[in-house]
Parts: structure tokens; C-alpha cells; sequence
């Protein structure tokens, strides 16, 4: 009986799970349920192939980034903000010496009323000459009056100029205009070589007019009978203010603009002799005794404002584009200055012939013109009729020409072979004292050795070097002047151009240009505040030649570098479409995983409700 109990309760039991069994059966959906948990491999293997992608992209990214080194922006767009707000101007200091202006005289000056004088005219004609670098209201001026034993001393906030008094007691004035020179040395010996520029003036009580002259160095005297003494402080005031300051130029000179000199501070000389016809005759010269002698001390001056190089050719079968007529008056063939836009023949002079003169250097031509025997003698008439002295002209920016007629050339025209001649010294000397003349004119500076004011004439004595130490001061601050504005035109245009373009690849060599740039345009600034013009004229042209070097680096110029639309462009069609098909897999993956869970999660309920 115990057996058969036993055997009727393990088939109840086996019927209830059979019952359990067939009743979940009944209430499973295979389209909503599923009795087994879903697997994670496919989901797993996905986000592994999606995560891939994910790191891998700083590495893309940074395989296509474009290196840029850091540019001092804030400093840039303060020197250009500085340079376009604040006037750059000079410190320039004038002394004025009146000698025998004693009580004996008519005239019996005060020598603080005189400071305010001069000042005060000087006001005058600095308004009218607020230019690129000049001392516009920043000048300072002293005045002195030498009584014989005994000296009056003005100053205007100028300390450490004085007037050795009685330094020109012994000196003959009846004699000074007979050797200008002799005076003007002994004036140097007596101011010496400060900085500042002096005006002497000599009552002498003698004649019915004065005589200013200026020295080579930085002052200049005035002589004779003084009578109205505004009239001198007004010249005096005009003889700072329009010679030393300006440096003697004509309104509407050449500009820094149109000034010799390169963007990268350099300028190369280039001489040429020219032989129209060396069936005629063949000219050759000695250059290298003209360089060492005639050059070699102008370019020494103008070292502060540019690095200058010099070359030589001789050239053969090079004619003249222009037409000559014959004079009899003149007994010369005659070129007018009409024919000169028509006189440089580019296509058979071939003067660029320079491989220093590459880049942004600036070339100067500077052509001896030996004429064919068909126009010997060849003469150069002016607009008012009368034949030029110098035979030569200039052409801005260019350089300059002078045409050398041979001796007894009518003669030598009949010979039936060529003559090879050379240029004699003396011959050399004059041709290259008017290629002299011609770069001053270059450089807007006059050729002439007298300077046309509104007050009357003065006399301007040259320099063995070709340039006097004002003229140096003035082309020295007129270029640095004009340097620091291009220097920060230039950076403050690459700035902007480096920011608008993030993708611009800015090397490290740019950078240091950049820096150094900015260091030699403080350096210029700083030397000019305390007026020292050539120290300044060479960082300026140091801080500009950089800047210059920056802005046109090979580097910038590059195709390397574009916008990141055009890098979407450029990559998308690589990587897009795997990207997406990935993307896409990862999301249809999740979504399969969430679904079956959710499938098992509903089975799993069903199964606990069945076992309750």
C-alpha cells in the first residue's frame, strides 16, 4: 500500500509541472517573449569597432593639424596703434650765439626775449612742416650772447649747452666770407661734436645786409649788419626749422615712398659705360680707383640708412631710344628734355645684371653715355634754352645718366678703325661729382650749393663725402620715420591675415622674425626719444627689413593651408561613409540588444506569476 501511496504522489506532481508547463506554453509569444537572456558578443564586438574609431580620431586629427607658432598679437597692434595714433617725432635740440650785441650798439636784445622769439617763429614754420619725421614741438632752444669777456645764457629746458665766451674775439669776420671753410672748421673745433644745432650770429656792424652761410657739420653763421631784430629771429628760426630740420628740400620733394631704398634696407649701385658704336671708338674706365676714392666715403655716410652695394659693367652696342638734331649755333648734336622719357633704351641696355640685386633690394642705374660718332658732340638742352653744364639727368627711382662726349670726337670720326681710349682721372672726377649731385637728388636733397628761402638765400658747403652731417641727421630721421610706419603696417597685416586664417601655417622661423622686429622697432623708438638718429635709422630698417621677411616667407605663400570646410571636403568622402555605416551598426545593435532584453524581461515575469 505504501508503494502504490508513493507512486500516485509522484504522478500528482509530475501532472501539476505538466499542467504549469502547458499553461506558460499557452501564454508565451515568441513575437514578444523569449526564454533564453540574449547573448552581449554581437553587442560587444560593435562598440569594440565603434570605440576604435573613437580613439583613433585624435590621431587623425592630429595628423592633419597645422602647426602655428605664437605671434605677440597684443604687441603688434600696440606699435601699429602707437605709430598710427602718436606723431613720431624727434628730439632736436638749437643754440643760437649772438656775438657783438653789446650796449654800444643799436640794438640791444635780451637774450630770454630772443629764446621766446625764435621759439615762437619756430612754432610757425614747424606747423607748416608737420611731417614725417622732423622735430614737430619737440625741440628745445638755448640762447647765448657773447659780450666779449662776459656771456648771457637762455635756456629753454636745454641743459648742458654753453658758449665758450670770447671764442671768437680774435677771428677777422672781414675775412670769413674769403674761406668759408677755414671758418667752419674753427667753429667745429669750438662747438664740437654734440648733437645739437648751432646758429652764430655776427653783429658787425659793417655793410648794408647779412650773409648765412651753413657749415658742412651742425651749424651755420650769420654776418654782417643787423638792424631789425625779428627779421633775424625769424631766420634764424627758418634756418632751423627749413635746413637742418628738413634738410633743405623743396616742398613737394621726393617722399620716403618714392625714397633709393629697399624694403629690405638695401641699395645697390650699378655703373655703366655704354658705348653707342664701338665701331667708332671703345671706351673702358678704371672703376676701382673711382670706388675706393669718390665712393667709398659717401657710402661710409649713408651706412646708418641703408646697406649699399656697388657694381660695374661695360656695355657695347647699347644706342639711345631718343632722336638728336643738329645745331650750328652750337656746333653739337642736341637732345632736348623732352626726349628723355624716350632716352633709356631697355631693350639694348642691359644694366639688371645683378644677382645681389635679387629680391626687394633696390637698384640704382647710374650710365656713362659715350655717343656714336653720327651725334658727337651730344648736348643736353634745358626748357629755358641754355645747354646743361652737367649733360647728364635723372630719372626717380631709376637712377641717373650722364652722356661723356670724347675729345675732339668730330676729329676721331673719320678714323677707319676704333680707338680704345680709357677715361682719364680727371675726367672720372667730374663725371662722378655729378653722379654725386644725382644721388643727393635721389635722396631729395639738393645738388646746389645754395638753399632759396623766404628770407633771403643761404650757402650750403658740400662735404668731401657728398653728404653734410645735417643732411645725414635729416634723412636719418625722415627714414626711420618712414620705416617703423611700413614695419607696422606690415605686422599689423600679417596679424590680421594670420588670424583670419586658422589654418595658416606659421612657422617658428616667422615667429622669431616677428619678435626681433618688434624688439629693433622699440629699439629705434627708444633711440630716437633720445635723439640718436643714425643708431635709430639702422634698428628701423632692421625692425622693417624683418617685418618684410615675415610677411613674404615662402612659408605663407603655401596651398597647404585651407579651411576646415574644405578639410570636411577633402576627408569626408574617405571616411564618411564608413563612419556612418559603423555609427549606424552601433545603433541598430543597442537597439536589438534593448529589444531582446525586453523580450526575456516580459518571460521571466510570466514564469514568476506561474510559480506563485
Amino acid at each position: 500500500m505504501a508503494e502504490i501511496s508513493q507512486t500516485m504522489g509522484t504522478e500528482s506532481s509530475s501532472s501539476e509541472e505538466n499542467r504549469k508547463e502547458n499553461s506558460e506554453s499557452s501564454n508565451f509569444d515568441i513575437k514578444i517573449m523569449r526564454k533564453t537572456k540574449p547573448g552581449s558578443k554581437r553587442l560587444i564586438l560593435t562598440l569594440t569597432v565603434f570605440f576604435s574609431f573613437l580613439l583613433g580620431l585624435p590621431w587623425l586629427l592630429k595628423s592633419i593639424e597645422i602647426y602655428r607658432s605664437p605671434l605677440p598679437f597684443r604687441d603688434i597692434d600696440s606699435l601699429s596703434n602707437a605709430i598710427d595714433s602718436i606723431p613720431f617725432v624727434f628730439p632736436c635740440k638749437f643754440h643760437v650765439v649772438f656775438v657783438n650785441f653789446d650796449h654800444s650798439t643799436s640794438v640791444k636784445p635780451n637774450a630770454e626775449n630772443l629764446g621766446f622769439l625764435v621759439s615762437s617763429y619756430m612754432s610757425q614754420y614747424a606747423d607748416r612742416n608737420s611731417i614725417c619725421g622732423t622735430c614737430d614741438g619737440n625741440y628745445t632752444v638755448s640762447v647765448s650772447l657773447d659780450i666779449g669777456d662776459d656771456c648771457v645764457e637762455y635756456e629753454d629746458a636745454n641743459r648742458g649747452i654753453s658758449w665758450k665766451c670770447g671764442a671768437l674775439s680774435e677771428f677777422n669776420f672781414d675775412q670769413i666770407a674769403e674761406d668759408d671753410e677755414v671758418f667752419d672748421n674753427y667753429l667745429q673745433s669750438v662747438v664740437g661734436w654734440s648733437r645739437v644745432y648751432t646758429a652764430v650770429v655776427v653783429n658787425t656792424g659793417k655793410g648794408d645786409r647779412t650773409r648765412a652761410v651753413v657749415g658742412k657739420y651742425r651749424h651755420a653763421w650769420i654776418v654782417g649788419r643787423v638792424t631789425e631784430i625779428n627779421l633775424l629771429a625769424e631766420t634764424v628760426a627758418e634756418m632751423f626749422m627749413k635746413i637742418f630740420v628738413s634738410g633743405a628740400k623743396d616742398e613737394g620733394n621726393i617722399q620716403g615712398e618714392f625714397m633709393p631704398v629697399g624694403a629690405d634696407g638695401k641699395i645697390v649701385l650699378s655703373f655703366n659705360l655704354l658705348n653707342a658704336d664701338p665701331r667708332d671708338w671703345v671706351y673702358d674706365w678704371d672703376f676701382r680707383e673711382v670706388d675706393e676714392k669718390l665712393l667709398a666715403p659717401a657710402l661710409e655716410a649713408l651706412g646708418p640708412i641703408a646697406n649699399i652695394s656697388v657694381e660695374s659693367q661695360v656695355l657695347y652696342h647699347t644706342p639711345k631710344s631718343s632722336y638728336s638734331y643738329w645745331d650750328d649755333e652750337q656746333e653739337s648734336h642736341i637732345f632736348s628734355t623732352k626726349d628723355l622719357p624716350f632716352f633709356v633704351n631697355s631693350n639694348e641696355w642691359h644694366l639688371d645684371t645683378s644677382i645681389a640685386a635679387g629680391g626687394r633690394s633696390k637698384i640704382l642705374q647710374f650710365v656713362v653715355y659715350v655717343p656714336s660718332a653720327n651725334e658727337c658732340p651730344l648736348r643736353l638742352q634745358l626748357p629755358n634754352g641754355e645747354i646743361s653744364v652737367t649733360n647728364g639727368f635723372i630719372s626717380p627711382t631709376w637712377g641717373g645718366v650722364v652722356v661723356f662726349n670724347p675729345p675732339n670726337c668730330l676729329e676721331n670720326a673719320n678714323s677707319m678703325h676704333p680707338l680704345r681710349h680709357k677715361i682719364s682721372p680727371q675726367e672720372l672726377n667730374h663725371i662722378f661729382e655729378v653722379f654725386m649731385g644725382q644721388l643727393r637728388q635721389l635722396f631729395g636733397l639738393k645738388s646746389t650749393g645754395f638753399y632759396k628761402g623766404a628770407l633771403g638765400t643761404s650757402i650750403l658747403l658740400d662735404s668731401e663725402r657728398g653728404f653734410t652731417e645735417w643732411e645725414l641727421d635729416a634723412l636719418a630721421r625722415q627714414h626711420a620715420c618712414y620705416n617703423l610706419q611700413q614695419c607696422g603696417t606690415t605686422l599689423g597685416s600679417l596679424s590680421r591675415l594670420v588670424q583670419s586664417l586658422p589654418r595658416m601655417i606659421i612657422k617658428d622661423e616667422i615667429g622669431k622674425q616677428v619678435k626681433f622686429s618688434l624688439e629693433a622697432a622699440k629699439l629705434a623708438q627708444n633711440n630716437a626719444s633720445q635723439g640718436i638718429y643714425d643708431a635709430s635709422a639702422v634698428s628701423s630698417r632692421h625692425a622693417r627689413s624683418l617685418a618684410e621677411d615675415a610677411f613674404f616667407h615662402p612659408s605663407v605663400m603655401s596651398i597647404s593651408y585651407y579651411s576646415f570646410e574644405h578639410m570636411f571636403a577633402v576627408y569626408s568622402p574617405f571616411f564618411l561613409p564608413l563612419s556612418l555605416h559603423v555609427i549606424l551598426a552601433v545603433v541598430r545593435e543597442i537597439k536589438r540588444y534593448k529589444q531582446e532584453s525586453r523580450k526575456y524581461a516580459a518571460w521571466e515575469a510570466i514564469r514568476k506569476q506561474h510559480s506563485d
